[in-house]
């Protein structure tokens, strides 16, 4: 067994990259995730890396564009408006094919929203904020012990198929506390950074490299045609949808009822089960951790056993509608939002007490 420590939610997302082999962070201070920036500017040069505070969120998407390009471990972290800035560059990755990693600490938004707790950017995570269509793998992380654990994954994904990952939590995960054993991850081999740029020398055939966010405008191989590019993206994200979908269940087996939910408002639903369980009513959670590509088949499958489904999530209505679409019309999604929080403020919550309320109302 690793050493065990007592750490921060975010600081837990530093020391996975690290353990991961991260050597560069490029990086804009936003609450609530400055833990992060804070920590990779006081360690990552001590540990041999590269720490550069951007002037902006814009800059730092572009940083990490340039970092990635050179087939380094790279990352960025963020918060919702920060996140916005990012957009245009997240598209240029996506095109370029560079594998690299962004933790986003979510906020309520829209606009500045708040500096606190919320879950109001799935759709913009899932679904590619920017333009082009293209498509993130997002983690999606409950635990502070995830949050170390799905960093690491994280890398190895986004080498594994060259692509941007996105490591998905909130102020709640962020900012709370929990044990945590440090311990390096193997996920498996990778397939060798040959497309990297580094010079000729570093490469046996001689033969410089050239990445660019204008694959298939410009004809430069292997994708000398607009379409050759967007058939091999449309290839690799159908591989991901294949052979990446993560997701938990719990109490599910003889439920009558499933609550869905991730991040921060899964482990207050899990609570809202186990109280449920405690007075007879027959209820279950799922929990999506890869929120793209999203369990659908694993909704699809509680709606057709004739469960009903309730969505929690704290914002006004985004992952209930991948949940629908999961469900196929089989049965009713219902839909609990940050309406329900316990006070008007931005410091309100949804808590257990809450979500089984809503849970009798559907059940009893």
């Amino acid at each position: 067994m690793g050493e065990r420590i007592l750490v921060q939610g975010n600081e837990a997302i530093c020391l996975g990259a690290v353990g991961a082999g991260c050597h560069g962070f490029f990086g804009y201070p936003i609450t609530p995730q400055n833990e992060i920036t804070e920590w990779f500017a006081r360690e990552l040069p001590k540990r041999g890396g590269v720490f550069v505070q951007s002037q902006s969120e814009t800059g730092s998407i572009n940083m990490l564009f340039g970092g990635a390009a050179t087939g380094r471990r790279v990352m960025t972290s963020t918060s919702s408006p920060g996140w916005s800035l990012m957009q245009e560059g997240f598209s240029c990755l996506a095109n370029a094919e560079l594998p690299c990693v962004v933790v986003l600490v979510q906020r309520a938004g829209p606009g500045q929203g708040t500096t606190r707790h919320g879950q109001t950017d799935y759709t913009s995570a899932t679904h590619g904020g920017g333009h082009g269509g293209y498509k993130n793998i997002v983690l999606a992380a409950a635990t502070v012990p995830e949050n170390y654990e799905f960093v690491q994954l994280a890398f190895h994904l986004a080498d594994k198929y060259r692509n941007p990952v996105i490591v998905l939590t909130d102020a709640i995960i962020g900012q709370m506390a929990e044990p945590l054993e440090l311990k390096s991850l193997d996920f498996g081999s990778l397939p060798p950074k040959d497309w990297a740029l580094g010079g000729k020398k570093r490469h046996a055939d001689g033969q410089r490299r050239i990445i660019s966010c204008g694959q298939g405008q410009v004809p430069i191989e292997p994708y000398t045609q607009y379409l050759y590019l967007m058939e091999a993206l449309d290839k690799k994200f159908k591989a991901i949808q294949a052979s990446e979908v993560r997701y938990e269940t719990y109490k599910i087996e003889d439920a009558k009822l499933a609550v869905v939910a991730y991040g921060s408002m899964a482990r207050v639903s899990k609570e809202a089960v186990n109280a449920a369980r405690e007075q007879g009513l027959k209820v279950g959670l799922l929990r999506p951790i890869t929120l793209w590509p999203f369990p659908l088949q694993a909704v699809k499958d509680l709606a057709s056993n004739g469960m009903k489904i309730l969505v929690v999530e704290d914002s006004l209505g985004q992952m209930v509608e991948d949940v629908k679409l999961g469900v196929e019309g089989k049965g009713p999604v219902h839909f609990l939002g940050m309406l329900a929080r316990h006070n008007p403020t931005d410091g309100g919550m949804i808590l257990p007490g809450r979500i089984l309320q809503e849970i009798k109302s559907l059940l009893l």
